[in-house]
Order: structure tokens, then sequence, then C-alpha cells
């Protein structure tokens, strides 16, 4: 018995959604995104792992695999039970080949080819964005912040670079979730929380607080500055009837103005 046409060697590109759907990509994630698409439909649209995802695009760094990570994420779906991704549009559209050959067989079995109506294949690439695009462990870690600021997603890549490099480990998630909360509890201006992306790139949670702030206040007693209060991680400073303010996890120390103080002093004579 002759068996049905399963393996198809070209795979039809509809250029103006693929345009429409890659345009936040760079060069470089357009290519690995090209890859992906063509390795998955060799393998007949096949599940494959994350492994062999990252051979096929020939990674040599973990910069490439973290971009292979990216790209899976948003663009493939994937199967926690059996730990591997597949591409949603690239299995319709495998599975809708596959059955239209497979009735042409059957039609030619019983004396000749079925006409069939021109129809109108399934547009791919058509990306379709994973929502559940987030790490576990970070969902875990974000959701458990008291104050969250600033961008989900580009924390999410930051995070993923720490992890990537070693420097994060999902044991550290208590301490990130514990530090972040305990730096943010006490600011009552939420402009001076910091955005978490930030907050994970300087490596906030090293901080030494305790030892931190009683040195700074110091030295600024030292040269003549009186401290009056603390809002949060912003120490605040009187000098010469002038109102100063300093971020205790800015590196510099820089002492600025307190305009809003200098307002609220003004209004209240």
């Amino acid at each position: 018995m002759e068996e049905s046409k399963n393996k198809f060697h070209a795979l039809q590109l509809f250029t103006d959604t693929f345009a429409a759907e890659t345009v936040h990509l760079t060069n470089e994630q357009v290519g690995i995104y090209i890859r992906l698409l063509c390795f998955a439909w060799t393998k007949n649209a096949k599940p494959f792992t994350t492994e062999s995802a990252r051979i096929i695009c020939q990674c040599r760094t973990a910069e490439c695999e973290f971009i292979v990570d990216d790209i899976l994420r948003e663009f493939f779906v994937f199967n926690k039970e059996e730990y591997n991704w597949t591409h949603k549009r690239l299995t319709a559209e495998h599975e809708y080949l596959t059955a239209k050959y497979k009735k042409r067989s059957e039609s030619g079995r019983k004396g000749g080819l079925a006409r069939s109506k021109n129809q109108a294949p399934i547009p791919i690439p058509n990306p379709i964005p994973n929502n559940n695009k987030y790490d576990p462990v970070f969902e875990n870690l974000w959701s458990s912040l008291n104050r969250k600021k600033g961008s989900k997603f580009q924390a999410h890549k930051i995070w993923l670079k720490l992890w990537s490099k070693g420097i994060l480990k999902e044991t550290d998630t208590p301490e990130l979730i514990n530090a972040y909360n305990n730096q943010t509890r006490n600011i009552q201006d939420d402009t001076f929380i910091p955005h978490f992306t930030t907050w994970l790139n300087q490596h906030r949670w090293e901080n030494d607080e305790k030892q931190e702030i009683p040195d700074l206040v110091k030295r600024l007693e030292d040269l003549g500055y009186v401290h009056y209060a603390r809002d949060g991680n912003i120490q605040k400073f009187m000098k010469d009837g002038k109102y100063y303010k300093v971020d205790v996890y800015d590196e510099k120390h820089q002492i600025v103005l307190d305009n809003e103080k200098e307002k609220s002093e003004i209004q209240a004579h």
C-alpha cells in the first residue's frame, strides 16, 4: 500500500504577515526564528527540545542561547509534560497538507484523482505569541513583590541574563523577594521606588544597607549637613536654610536640592 505523503520540502512564507509580526525583532532574532521554522518543518512539525533548537541555531555563546530561548517563548508553545516545543500554525499547516494529499491518494486508488476546490492555505508563518512567555520561577518572584514598578518584560530579560551567567539561581528567589520588599517598604513617594529592572541590573540585593546608611549620614554631618528625615532609600539633610536629599543606592551619592521640600516650606509661610 502506498504511504500517504507527509514530507513537504517547501514551506510557504507569507511575507506581509511575517514582516508585520516580526518588526520588533533584530536581524539576528529574525534569522534565528527562520532557522527554527525551517527546522520544525523538516521534522514534519513534530515537537523538539530546547537543546535541539540551540544546536540547529549553532549556538556557541550564552547570548545566542538566550536569544533562542526568547524566540521559543514568544512564538512557540511549550509542552510541560513532554518538555518540548511546537509551533501552532506550523502544525496546523502540516496537518492540512497531509490530509489534502491523503485524500488525493485515496481518490486515485478508486480510479482517478478527485478534483478539489482551490483552498487558500493557512497563512504561515504567523507567529502566535505565547502568553506563558515568563519563566515560572520569575513569575513567582514578580508576583511576590509588594511594590511592582517598571516593565515586567524587561525585568524578565535581565533576570534571564543573570540566570544564564550563574549570578542568580532558583534558591536565590526568597532572598531577592525579601531584599526588594524590605528596601521599598518604607518609601512613601512612588517616584523614589527603583524600577525592578534597574534594581536587578545593579545587584542591589547585595547592598549592606545597615552599614551604608550610618556611614553616609556621618560623612555628611561631618561636612555640616543636618540629617532630619528618611524616606525609604532617600536620606534628607538641611544646611544653611536649604534642604537636600541623597539616594543611598546612588553609587556617587550625589547631593541634590530637595525642591519639593522648598515648595512646601514656602507654602506653609
